[in-house]
């Protein structure tokens, strides 16, 4: 019963979050605060004597950062908006819950792990960088914006892992809990998502009719940029022995995080992309895991 309920709670939470747009959008103030609980829990599941670095991981990560802003300087000519939207759906980090995922397409769990942890540590460094070069606001200089954007990201993406190693030396009873517990993440993930959702549609609703046209263009470019994310991923794993574990660990992002950082530091009608984005990869998702339960008969 948990595992149908999981099935089909991510599409209810987008589905309760746009219906109900108007309530869950009040609580858009939790989502920072979810993120970090999530990934605290993500990083109890993580031990440093696991973990290995691969070259794997290193192409990934040069995709996700020089990616973005390959992505964002040739769009940007043709439509800045766009450019943003983009820009933010590759920089975005690794999901927490893409682990699962790949345990459940029988991927390898711990190299997908240690990626989540390499990425969501890249963007607590790159992101300042980038989001004060292209949503700097005007008459704000570049250290004055880099410091406010790296003191929000920064603790957001890297105490939750420090915290997670404070528990595990001082406090491993409460770690041991956590560790065993990584369904609390995907719930957590669920609700954030319904916020998440309902701030973006309350976002969308209040806009004038001109922008539908750019918002339609924003989320089918999401979807050919979430096909090609997930496609070059297994590309690259599957030279290095790593399909599902590439695939997922460049195609399935923490769009909850990205709405939030493209809300807050670039143009808030960007946040269409990431939006969009988590229909097509859930979908992706879906669809992945129902091959292979037709192929395991």
């Amino acid at each position: 019963m948990l595992e149908r309920l999981k099935t089909w709670m991510l599409p209810l939470a987008m589905l309760s979050g746009g219906v109900f747009y108007s309530f869950f959008s009040l609580f858009s103030f939790l989502t920072p605060y979810l993120i970090s609980v999530m990934l605290l829990i993500t990083c109890c599941r993580l031990s440093i004597r696991e973990m290995r670095f691969t070259r794997l991981h290193a192409w990934m990560l040069a995709i996700q950062v020089f990616g973005s802003v390959f992505v964002y300087g040739v769009l940007r000519f043709f439509d800045p908006l766009l450019g943003e939207a983009m820009m933010i759906c590759v920089l975005a980090p690794t999901a927490v819950a893409a682990a699962v995922i790949t345990g459940m397409l029988g991927g390898s769990v711990s190299c997908l792990a240690t990626y989540t942890l390499a990425s969501n540590l890249c963007v607590a460094v790159v992101a300042p960088v980038i989001f004060s070069l292209v949503g700097g606001q005007e008459g704000v200089s570049f250290g004055a914006s880099f410091w406010y954007v790296c003191r929000q990201v920064g603790p957001l993406l890297l105490l939750p892992l420090a915290g997670a190693w404070v528990l595990e030396y001082f406090v491993p009873s409460v770690h041991k809990v956590l560790r065993n517990h990584q369904s609390i993440s995907f719930y957590l993930w669920s609700l954030g998502l319904t916020i998440v959702m309902g701030k973006t549609v309350s976002f969308i609703m209040q806009q004038d009719s001109k922008n539908y046209g750019e918002e339609f263009l924003i989320a089918f470019a999401s979807l050919l940029l979430c096909i090609g994310q997930f496609a070059l991923g297994r590309y690259i794993g599957r030279r290095h022995g790593e399909t599902i574990a590439g695939g997922q660990g460049l195609g399935q992002k923490n769009t909850i995080l990205a709405i939030w950082m493209a809300q807050v530091y670039l143009s808030p009608l960007s946040s269409i992309g990431p939006a969009a984005y988590v229909l097509w990869q859930n979908s992706m998702n879906a669809l992945q895991l129902w091959y292979k339960k037709k192929q395991e008969g």
